[in-house]
Order: C-alpha cells, then structure tokens, then sequence
C-alpha cells in the first residue's frame, strides 16, 4: 500500500511534526513499506485461531494483604518538620 506525499504530510501534521522535502520522500517510501510488511498478515489463515485478548497468561503480582509490624506515631513523626500532638502540621492549602 502506496503512500502518497499528503498521506505523510498529514501523518506529520498529526504528529506535529515538521519535515523537510527530502525527509517527506524518505517517509513515502518507508512508511509504505512498513504497510506493504504489515499488509502479509492478511495473507495467514487465522481461522483456527481463537479471538483472545491476551496473548500471555495474566497473574497476580501484588503481594497478600497481610497484617505487617507498623510504626507507632512517634516513629512515624520523628523527621516531620512539624507537629502537633500525634499529627503532621502543614499549612492550609485552601484560599
């Protein structure tokens, strides 16, 4: 599948991209044979192959939610620039 010059120039424009004229020919040309590749897809049989949404199998990699050491406020509140009582201060973000 042929490209032609206002094909590319329009894909550039999308792109907000700005090419010279020669950088405009060297696009037509590549990008044309990067559809022309792609289009011998069309050429496999694929009716064997079920529709899948994922091609590798999907696994959980979160850790369990189990109930950890944590810190007491004191620990938690050690390096804070401020505090009052067992709560960070910060200044009111709200006008």
């Amino acid at each position: 599948m042929a490209l032609s010059r206002e094909q590319v120039q329009h894909i550039a424009e999308l792109a907000r991209l700005e090419l010279s004229e020669q950088e405009t020919e060297l696009f037509v040309e590549q990008l044309s044979a990067i559809l022309d590749y792609a289009e011998q897809l069309n050429d496999l049989d694929t009716d064997a192959v079920p529709p899948t949404a994922q091609v590798l199998a999907l696994r959980n990699v979160m850790r369990s939610d189990e109930l950890q050491p944590c810190l007491t406020p004191d620990q938690a509140l050690a390096n804070a620039p401020q505090r009052q009582d067992a709560y960070f201060r910060v200044r009111a973000i709200l006008e």
